[in-house]
C-alpha cells in the first residue's frame, strides 16, 4: 500500500506513520519540517496554509497514492483545499476527525447515528468541534461517501503525546508524596491508544471501509483507579494517592479535565465523554491494550526524550500546580 499522511511527525500522524512502515507500506509524509519525519518514510516539505503550500504534493505529475491520512484541527478549509487537489491522485481519504462534531452534551451510548454539529467545508478558524465537522464535510464533499473514511476519535493517549494528558499524570506520581487522586476512583473511563487507533485506521482503510467510526476503547476499558495504579507501577513511585470525592474537588474549584487531566466526575458531561458506542469499530476488528502497555510505554517514551512531554502550541498546559495541588491536600 502507498500510503500519503498529511503530517505524519508528531502525535497520532506519526503513530500511523510507524505503523504503516512496520506493515512494510511505502509512507510519504508530507510535513512543515519542524520535526523529524520516521525512519523509512519518504519526506515532502510544505505549508498547507501558505500560499502554494501543497506545491509538493503535486511536483511529480506521476504522484499517486492508496490512501491518504489527514489529521487537521484547525480551519476546514484547509482539509477542503488538500482533499480537493488529491482527490484525482489518491483512493481513498482518511480524516481522523473527533466525537466533538456530535451536538453537545450527546446522550450516553450514542453512536455515530447521533445528531452533529454544524459545519462547513469553506469556514476558517471555527471551534473545534465545528472545525473537526467542517473537515468531515471537505472530505466528504471531494471524494465522496464512499471514498472517504471519518475517524471519530475520543480522548487519545500514548507515545509521542503532545497535548499532556498522561504525560502530565506520570510527571506528578514520579515525583512522589501525597497525590490528590479524583474520585470515584471505580469510575470507568474510555480513551484510545493511538498505535491502535492507527492499526485500526490502516486495517480500515486496507478493507476499503467508509463512513463514520466512534474509535474510543469499549467502555470501562479501565477505571481511574486502574491508571493512577499503572503510572504508580511504571515510574516505581511511592506517591501516596488521596481519593477525593469530586463533591469537595468541584467545590474547591478544580476544573475537571484540565486541572486533573482525563478525570471527569459522573453527570452528563462524564456521560458524553466516558459512555461512547464504539461497537460499529468493534465489530470491524478494532483492538486496545491494556491500559498498563499504555502507560509503560508512554513513559519509556517520556524518559528517552529527557522527561519532558512535547505541548502543542494551539492547546493550553494541562494539570494543576504543586503549590496548587499542595494547598487543596492541606484543606
Amino acid at each position: 500500500m502507498r500510503l500519503l499522511i498529511l503530517g505524519g511527525t508528531e502525535f497520532v500522524g506519526r503513530a500511523v506513520a510507524e505503523a504503516a512502515l512496520a506493515r512494510g507500506w511505502e509512507v510519504t509524509v508530507f510535513h512543515r519540517g519542524r520535526h523529524e519525519p520516521p525512519a523509512g518514510a519518504v519526506s515532502l516539505i510544505g505549508d498547507r496554509v501558505a500560499p502554494g503550500g501543497l506545491a509538493a504534493l503535486t511536483d511529480d505529475e506521476k504522484s499517486s497514492w492508496d490512501v491518504v491520512v489527514d489529521t487537521w484541527s484547525a480551519a476546514p478549509s484547509v482539509v477542503r483545499d488538500a482533499a480537493r487537489l488529491l482527490r484525482d491522485r489518491v483512493d481513498r481519504f482518511v480524516y481522523v476527525s473527533s466525537r466533538s462534531v456530535y451536538a453537545w452534551p450527546p446522550a450516553a451510548g450514542l453512536a455515530e447515528d447521533g445528531p452533529l454539529v454544524e459545519g462547513s467545508p469553506d469556514a476558517g478558524e471555527v471551534p473545534y468541534g465545528e472545525a473537526k465537522r467542517g473537515g468531515e464535510l471537505a472530505t466528504v464533499d471531494a471524494f465522496g461517501a464512499d471514498r472517504s473514511l471519518l475517524v471519530r476519535a475520543g480522548l487519545i493517549i500514548g507515545p509521542y503525546e503532545n497535548i499532556g494528558r498522561l504525560p502530565w499524570w506520570l510527571g506528578r506520581i514520579a515525583r512522589g508524596g501525597p497525590v490528590l487522586a479524583p474520585g470515584p476512583r471505580e469510575l470507568p473511563l474510555q480513551y484510545i491508544d493511538a498505535r491502535d487507533l492507527a492499526e485500526w485506521t490502516l486495517d480500515a482503510a486496507q478493507a476499503g471501509l467508509s463512513g463514520p467510526f466512534n474509535l474510543v476503547s469499549p467502555p470501562g476499558h479501565t477505571t481511574t483507579d486502574e491508571l493512577l495504579a499503572a503510572c504508580m507501577r511504571a515510574t516505581g513511585s511511592d506517591a501516596e494517592l488521596r481519593w477525593t470525592d469530586p463533591e469537595k474537588l468541584l467545590e474547591a474549584g478544580v476544573e475537571p479535565w484540565s486541572d486533573l487531566p482525563v478525570w471527569i466526575p459522573p453527570g452528563e458531561t462524564y456521560d458524553a465523554m466516558h459512555t461512547a458506542d464504539v461497537s460499529k469499530a468493534l465489530a470491524a476488528g478494532l483492538r486496545c491494550r491494556p491500559v498498563a502497555e499504555t502507560v509503560e510505554d508512554t513513559w519509556a517514551w517520556l524518559r528517552s526524550i529527557g522527561g519532558s512531554a512535547p505541548q502543542r502550541p494551539d492547546r493550553p498546559s494541562v494539570g494543576l500546580d504543586p503549590e496548587r495541588e499542595a494547598a487543596l491536600l492541606a484543606g
